[in-house]
């Protein structure tokens, strides 16, 4: 009930404070603009455009701050292009009005003045209607006592007196009470749904870009940084078995018509140490994705990664859908690398890995009682990760005070 009051208020600020707001904003603007469009041929003008653009931006940034409470959003501002560096006196001058945010601004400014009468005039009835019928007993004490005055209950047909037409006003008081929240709502977004299409939307757009991009760059660097340890780990592990390998052949070749016996051993070795390039390379091929996920999916090949850790992992898949392929690719190497971190360095005794779809939000869960200490920040292992997951649009969380527990959170939208 408070939150909804709460709400009420916040509604009818914006709509009742919003009027006067923009009927001044509106003749400022409109004032400005006309007086600047008309003089700028003799260069008079072009003070007074400014002028007008940048009162423009102060009312838009109020605006935007009543938008935050009004849509429940994080304030957005958007960005104004700034005067090159070492600019003129002129160039400085007619800078805001290079910027396409500033006329928008400033259209947002003229044009908003009958969405505020409008949500202005909605308020207004649907708080006077509940007060007048409510406290109608109070006052109507004085009016029904008044020598030929008519009700409203009575031209109506409800018939006269005090009490009937106390009946019907509070009656009539308690619905529109009830409308109220509605209506005061109704009335702001009409207002606010306007301002946020001129004043945020380009903004957000360009958030929303900004993030894209963002992604796109983590998405890459994510990659070249695997491709570069894998070339690493493989030219510091199977290459250099592989060489000694050929060595070691070598030698038994040599030594087959001299000491058999000796060939034999050499190689015995050499079989022994094909086994374990060949157990490396299967440990190197995990950082690819593997054909048992592109064929059987993610429940499958989550349950091969557990198996195959060294600490005991609880394992809790509650999807068996297909996915898109970036999606899957991204949870079962999330899952990988976290448990493969788990094993070298958490110490502890026990995993659990949570896969669940929450609406369109595919959450992978992760903990384990080791030592804790895991961190996100660049410079840590599981900043590629965070990275990796950035590029399918999704979010890594990482809770892991010194002394554990450690609960890791990844969510990717699946819709």
């Amino acid at each position: 009930m408070r939150s909804l009051m709460r709400r009420v208020l916040l509604d009818t600020r914006y709509t009742l404070v919003g009027f006067p707001t923009a009927v001044i904003g509106f003749v400022i603007m409109i004032t400005g603009f006309a007086a600047g469009l008309g003089t700028a041929v003799v260069w008079v003008g072009l003070p007074l455009l400014t002028g007008t653009l940048m009162v423009a931006r102060g009312f838009a940034d109020a605006e935007r701050g009543w938008l935050s409470d009004v849509l429940k959003r994080p304030p957005v501002r958007p960005r104004y292009k700034p005067a090159p560096a070492g600019a003129g006196r002129i160039r400085r001058l007619v800078n805001p009005m290079t910027s396409g945010q500033s006329w928008l601004d400033l259209l947002h400014g003229i044009l908003v003045f009958p969405f505020a009468v409008l949500s202005f005039v909605l308020t207004v009835v649907f708080w006077a209607l509940p007060v007048a019928g409510l406290t109608y007993p109070l006052y109507g004490l004085v009016t029904s006592r008044i020598p030929g005055n008519v009700e409203l209950p009575e031209l109506l047909g409800f018939g006269d007196g005090y009490f009937t037409n106390a009946i019907f006003y509070v009656t009539v008081g308690v619905v529109f009470a009830l409308l109220l929240p509605f209506a005061t709502r109704g009335a702001a977004l009409i207002r606010a749904g306007f301002g946020r299409a001129l004043l945020t939307g380009v903004a957000e757009l360009q958030e929303r870009i900004d993030d894209l991009a963002e992604g796109r760059a983590a998405a890459v660097s994510a990659e070249a940084n695997a491709l570069r340890k894998l070339e690493r780990d493989i030219h510091d592990g199977p290459q250099q078995r592989l060489v000694s390998l050929a060595m070691e052949l070598s030698r038994a070749q040599r030594q087959l018509s001299k000491d058999p016996e000796a060939a034999q051993a050499t190689i015995k070795s050499a079989i022994s140490a094909t086994r374990e390039t060949l157990d490396e390379l299967r440990a190197l091929s995990r950082g690819i994705a593997p054909p048992i996920l592109s064929d059987r999916g993610l429940a499958p090949a989550l349950a091969a990664l557990a198996g195959r850790c060294t600490v005991p992992v609880d394992l809790d898949v509650q999807t068996v859908e297909r996915y898109q392929a970036a999606t899957e690719n991204a949870i079962y190497f999330v899952c990988a690398e976290t448990l493969t971190n788990v094993a070298k360095h958490s110490r502890a005794t026990v995993c659990t890995v949570q896969l669940v779809r929450i609406g369109d939000i595919l959450m992978l869960t992760i903990g384990d009682d080791g030592v804790g200490g895991a961190h996100v920040a660049k410079g840590h292992g599981l900043s590629g990760l965070a990275d990796r997951l950035r590029a399918v649009d999704g979010e890594l969380t990482v809770q892991s005070p010194d002394g554990g527990p450690t609960v890791i959170v990844a969510e990717v939208p699946c819709g």
